[in-house]
């Protein structure tokens, strides 16, 4: 694994963040299911992206690539049968929505992925639910885990399913925009995730029915036409360089950021504001103001669950006590983000406190630490790199090569904004 080390610092200048992964995965799932060649502009490159680009290749699409596009050649709603067994490296997004777009071949395909996916990543809910509608969907080792098997033909019907985690929601409603269904979704959670499904069945002019998050009517049947695209600015990313620049007090300037993108993880806004941070837009861009100290806050963070790690290094830097709520779904991401952001912040001298579904962080003086891990998990890294540039003393993150993730060009972002990191 690769090291850095990260020496305290401010910050200072622009930079242009990243495109969506949320919106690249979706671009060439429906890109696949569409007739014609569809182009995707700016995707972000990263080992998602590879992992769907691949188990689209599996069903049949045809690729082409230039330097920042990506020309999809879709199979008109009629899947072939996959060519090998599907990788999903370590993609939820992939194994959830191809698992579920799997039901639609009368084929089996068998979806399995890295150590995260095979022990962390509950799959069980999106194999019930296609149960439910007909399908032979399983576990090979009947643990709810991948590797999984899914073979149609669906009868269709209704289903019902646990909603805490959005991603087998998604997955589900993409099946219904191609054979007919109706879902079912108890404890719906993550909504902003299941909006931007929908705003892309907007996009396509895929009908739906959509009664508070909790039941759904597909009409099935689609006739995808294909698409052009271009994959906006992730505000996941955003997170970071604004945490940075927060706690450091430093002034930057973040580019390509559309205030008016479906994105749900633009909620780190308003959490942010509401600990006393200013920011300032400009067109396409976001100014992070040097102002007053952040001061704590309670943070329900079910609607953009991938902030809890930076938010507990925010919460380290405020005034009084900050409490993130909500979060138990984090403890099934690429890590259990509650226990290990606690737990590698502790070793910086945090004063943070664990609980089921969250944590209570107090004003903490962190100071460098030599042995902090990223527990192959790209916000935790990042988290933990942002952290280190306000600690006493250099840090040393293990495992940062999972950054490349979402945020591929993070260190050389921080490097450019002034960070002094080199190898650990």
């Amino acid at each position: 694994m690769v090291k850095v080390k990260i020496t305290p610092g401010k910050l200072a200048g622009q930079i242009a963040l990243p495109t969506s992964k949320s919106h690249t995965i979706r671009a060439l799932l429906f890109a696949l299911m569409a007739k014609g060649k569809s182009v995707i502009r700016h995707p972000l490159p990263s080992p998602d992206t590879l992992a769907m680009l691949n188990a689209i290749r599996h069903l049949g699409a045809v690729i082409d690539m230039d330097q920042d596009a990506l020309f999809v050649e879709g199979v008109g709603g009629k899947l072939q049968p996959a060519e090998d067994v599907i990788q999903c490296g370590n993609s939820g997004q992939v194994l959830r929505f191809i698992g579920a777009l799997a039901a639609l071949s009368d084929n089996y395909t068998i979806l399995t992925g890295d150590l995260s996916i095979r022990h962390n990543r509950p799959v069980a809910p999106l194999l019930n639910a296609l149960t439910q509608l007909g399908a032979s969907a399983v576990s090979s080792r009947l643990d709810g885990y991948a590797p999984i098997i899914v073979k149609g033909p669906l009868k269709g019907g209704k289903a019902t399913l646990d909603g805490r985690d959005s991603q087998p929601v998604s997955g589900l409603l993409i099946l219904g925009a191609f054979t007919p269904l109706e879902l079912h979704v108890t404890n719906p959670g993550e909504k902003p995730w299941v909006a931007l499904t929908l705003h892309w069945f907007d996009k396509l002019g895929i009908p739906y029915e959509n009664q508070n998050y909790e039941h759904y009517k597909m009409k099935g049947n689609t006739q995808l036409k294909a698409f052009e695209y271009t994959v906006p600015g992730d505000f996941s990313s955003a997170a970071f360089p604004l945490v940075a620049a927060l706690i450091t007090e430093s002034e930057i300037t973040l580019n390509n950021l559309d205030m008016h993108d479906i994105q749900g993880d633009k909620a780190i806004i308003p959490a942010l504001e509401s600990m006393g941070a200013e920011f300032e837009w400009n067109d396409r861009a976001l100014r992070v103001k040097k102002g007053g100290a952040l001061k704590g806050a309670r943070i329900d963070i079910n609607d953009f669950i991938d902030a809890l790690p930076i938010l507990a290094v925010a919460g380290c830097f405020a005034s009084g006590e900050t409490e993130i709520v909500n979060a138990a779904i984090a403890r099934k991401k690429e890590s259990d983000r509650i226990h290990c952001i606690a737990e590698e912040l502790k070793k910086m001298g945090a004063q943070i406190e664990e609980r089921p579904d969250g944590l209570i962080i107090r004003p903490s003086n962190l100071r460098g630490s030599p042995a902090l891990q990223s527990h192959h998990d790209h916000r935790l890294a990042m988290a933990l790199s942002v952290a280190a540039l306000r600690a006493s003393g250099e840090s040393v993150i293990d495992g940062i090569e999972c950054v490349g993730k979402s945020y591929p060009i993070f260190f050389d972002h921080l490097v450019h904004l002034g960070a002094k990191i080199g190898p650990g």
